[in-house]
């Protein structure tokens, strides 16, 4: 009886656990909503300037957060193009190569890595520029490749993870099948375990785009600042929806500036969505596959 009451009562807290993720998200999203959907106009995204003049001939916006959604998604890309070749190639290193000592001690470092906060990542960005103007580049500063490099160490270790589980979950008779047919162990694992595995892969995709992303502490020791426009070039110095944010929300001057960082939230949190959405629907294409 009491084993009984027990199982029921572990039930009820289960479904509550399940439903509190959707209803904190429901609540979140419907006070950003509440706050912030009254700015949502033009002229958050463009201030002053004409949208077409914005759009087509670049030109300047400077009370709008077009610079800072344009610098989101260039750091995302960037981050995402340096990220998951080598955590892919880490985690296949780590899944089929690696044993023994070698895998413990690289298994240990990843763990480290993924324990680091990003404070501190961006404070070794930080010492990092400072190293390097005193050594070999005195006009080194921060930047937008920096941000992306320091976010780059900061979402390594979801990607390699995830690429090691998704590897060595998959069953021996597929790398024996492989092996039967005179396949190299390379070959197996580009044409064989990859492909399985992919679906999996994606998870450490997304969450890796999700961190990406939302990330301040990172780009605010390494090269964001409010008003910068465009990014020129990657060594140029940049915007980004999450520092605009966290600017507005900590330096308003009126309450139309506070509705516009809650308007900017809603964006950040719609612009994070439909990249993990898109990323959701590939996954769920090579799952069918």
């Amino acid at each position: 009886m009491a084993e009984r009451r027990l199982e029921n009562i572990a039930v009820v807290f289960a479904w509550l656990s399940a439903l509190l993720v959707p209803a904190l998200l429901a609540v979140v999203t419907g006070f950003l909503l509440l706050r912030g959907w009254p700015s949502l106009k033009v002229a958050l995204w463009f201030g002053d300037t004409p949208p077409l003049a914005a759009l087509l001939y670049g030109a300047p916006v400077f009370d709008g957060i077009w610079p800072a959604c344009q610098g989101t998604l260039y750091l995302i890309a960037l981050v995402a193009l340096m990220a998951i070749p080598l955590g892919v190639a880490s985690g296949i290193f780590l899944a089929e190569y690696a044993s023994g000592r070698s895998k413990r001690l690289f298994s240990f470092c990843v763990e480290l890595l993924a324990g680091i906060p990003s404070i501190l990542m961006g404070l070794f960005g930080f010492a990092l520029i400072l190293f390097l103007r005193r050594t070999l580049a005195p006009e080194a500063n921060t930047c937008l490749l920096l941000s992306a490099f320091c976010l780059m160490l900061l979402v390594l270790p979801y990607l390699i993870s995830s690429t090691r589980l998704a590897i060595e979950s998959l069953p021996d008779a597929l790398r024996l099948t492989g092996a039967s047919l005179g396949l190299s162990h390379w070959q197996v694992i580009r044409r064989i375990l990859l492909a399985a595995s992919a679906p999996g892969i994606f998870s450490g995709v997304i969450l890796a785009i999700g961190r990406a992303a939302e990330d301040t502490a990172v780009i605010l020791m390494t090269g964001v600042v409010a008003n910068a426009g465009t990014p020129g070039s990657l060594s140029a110095k940049y915007e980004a929806l999450p520092f605009h944010i966290y600017y507005l929300a900590a330096e308003y001057q009126s309450p139309a500036e506070l509705a516009q960082a809650f308007a900017s939230a809603l964006v950040l949190l719609c612009l994070t969505g439909l990249l993990l959405l898109a990323a959701r629907r590939l996954q769920a294409r090579l799952e069918i596959k």
